[in-house]
Order: structure tokens, then C-alpha cells, then sequence
């Protein structure tokens, strides 16, 4: 057999990390599936349980894989502490609207704000990093803009679920852009700084005498327990496929995930996809066209340069 014929290490690598992206992001499309098996307790429970069943699933694979030291040495540095503290309420934010959406059948403005948030990342790049855009993303951002403006105005309210979403994500994508901790630890110490707060109000709510640890339905409970997994999973997941990857590749890939939202809000629930919001997923997913060749113009400037 010839040399050519045989996969180079580096073909093989990419290769992995295409798979491990589309495990990541197909995990996360199918994660509202997943908290429909959760939706017959209220959205706060749902993610006080989320935040310790995280702490316990990820500390336990950071301590199997050896990797506690990291661990101490974020808790060691009080600054990269601060900043995921602040990374910390940004997501459960993220959590609990993301939740909520789901068991009150609103999983379209879950997908439009998640087909918005790569959009809102440019303007706090903008506004906080000073960062300069291009001809193509003012383009795409003013298209978003008139998008949530047109539902504004023809649904009769701004999508505060997709906005709250997007703009969270995107808050929180900063602010872990700018820590210096990989996203597993980071992940872990952000969940151990929340967990006294989801653990006193599990507390406080079976004081009042409600069933907060759901004992009386094993398959909830189960379901539950299972959301520190799904937590973990697809950011292992991606984090595989980023040391891979080109970001140009792990950009477009980002849509995989509100496109499976988008698909299963429509065709597994039948939530009614009515013309304004019609109107405004297509001038987003024209956004988005614009955005990414923008995108891909400019990465192949680089390369060439």
C-alpha cells in the first residue's frame, strides 16, 4: 500500500473533530427533547437541580481524568475567580429562560435566539473589545435588528425569550473568552459557585412542604439527575472538536443546533409558525447568509495573505 493511501495524522484529526462538532451540536438541538421530559416541574427547580447535578457529574470527571489541579488553581486565583462568578450568572440566566421556554411551548423564539446570538457576539465584541466590523456584518446585524423590530411590531412584543437568550450566550461567550480557564473546569467551578444558592432554594422549597427533589416520580428524577450529563457531554465534546477545527468551521456548524429546534418546534409539537415570525426567521437566516460569507471571505483572505 502506498504512503498516500494511508490517512495522515493530521486528516485523521479532522476528521475526529468534524465528529465530535456534530456530536456537540447535535446534543445541544435535541436538548429541548430532552427538558420535555423534565417540563412537569417548575423551570427555577428544574435548574437549582441542573447546577448540582453538574457539580457532582463534572467533578467526577475532572477527578477520573486527573485534572483537579486545575481546578485548585482556578479557586487560587481570585481574578479568574471574579470573572466566573459574573460567566456563572450570565448562564444561569441562559438556563433558566431556556427552561421555561420549553415547557411553555415556545421553542421557535429558542431557536431564533440562538440563530441571533452569533449576531449579538458581534455587537458586544463591538461595543466592549472595540473590535471593528466589516461592511458584511453591519449588513447582517441591521438585517437582525429589522428582524426582532418586525416581530416587535406584528406580533405585538419584542421576542424577550430569544433576546434574553441570545444576549446571555453572548455575555457569557465574553466573559470565557477573556478567562484564561479551559471550558470543563470553567464549567465546573461555575456550577460550585452557584450550587450554595440552588442548594439553599431545593431547601427552602421543601420547608414549604413541596416536593423539590421530586421523590415522588423516579423518571423525573431520573430525567433530572440526567441533566448534569447532558450538561457536561456536549461541552467535552466541543472542546475536542475546537483544538481540531478552524473556528471558521466550528462557526457554521453553530447552526446546526436552532436549526433542529426550528424543525422540531414545527414538526414534533406543532407550535404555529405564523407569518411574522416567519418573516422574521427569514430576514435572520438572510442575516446569517450575508454574516457567513462575510466570514468566509475574510478567513480566506488570511490564509492567502
Amino acid at each position: 500500500m502506498s504512503q498516500s493511501a494511508v490517512p495522515s495524522e493530521t486528516e485523521d484529526e479532522f476528521r475526529r473533530g468534524i465528529l465530535f462538532g456534530l456530536a456537540a451540536y447535535g446534543m445541544w438541538g435535541f436538548f429541548p427533547a430532552y427538558y420535555k421530559l423534565t417540563d412537569t416541574v417548575p423551570a427555577d427547580l428544574v435548574v437549582a437541580h441542573r447546577i448540582a447535578w453538574s457539580v457532582l457529574f463534572v467533578g467526577g470527571f475532572l477527578y477520573m481524568r486527573g485534572r483537579w489541579q486545575e481546578v485548585l488553581d482556578v479557586f487560587a486565583d481570585a481574578a479568574i475567580l471574579k470573572k466566573l462568578a459574573i460567566s456563572a450568572g450570565f448562564i444561569s440566566v441562559n438556563w433558566l429562560v431556556f427552561v421555561w421556554a420549553i415547557a411553555n411551548e415556545q421553542v421557535l423564539d429558542v431557536s431564533l435566539g440562538y440563530f441571533i446570538n452569533p449576531l449579538v457576539s458581534i455587537l458586544v465584541g463591538l461595543i466592549v473589545l472595540r473590535e471593528r466590523m466589516s461592511r458584511g456584518q453591519y449588513i447582517a446585524c441591521a438585517l437582525a435588528g429589522f428582524a426582532v423590530v418586525l416581530q416587535a411590531v406584528l406580533a405585538g412584543g419584542l421576542p424577550w425569550v430569544s433576546l434574553v437568550l441570545a444576549f446571555s450566550f453572548a455575555g457569557y461567550g465574553y466573559v470565557r473568552k477573556v478567562t484564561p480557564v479551559k471550558a470543563t473546569p470553567g464549567l465546573f467551578v461555575e456550577t460550585v459557585l452557584l450550587f450554595p444558592m440552588a442548594a439553599g432554594y431545593l431547601l427552602l422549597n421543601l420547608s414549604w412542604g413541596v416536593d423539590a427533589l421530586i421523590l415522588n416520580d423516579l423518571p423525573v428524577l431520573a430525567a433530572l439527575a440526567g441533566t448534569g450529563i447532558v450538561t457536561a457531554l456536549p461541552l467535552i465534546f466541543f472542546s475536542s472538536a475546537a483544538r481540531r477545527l478552524p473556528l471558521f468551521m466550528l462557526g457554521l456548524m453553530q447552526y446546526i443546533a436552532p436549526s433542529i429546534h426550528f424543525l422540531m418546534a414545527v414538526y414534533v409539537w406543532g407550535e404555529p409558525l405564523d407569518q411574522a415570525k416567519l418573516a422574521g426567521f427569514a430576514l435572520i437566516w438572510l442575516a446569517l447568509v450575508v454574516f457567513t460569507l462575510d466570514s468566509w471571505r475574510n478567513a480566506r483572505k488570511s490564509v492567502t495573505s
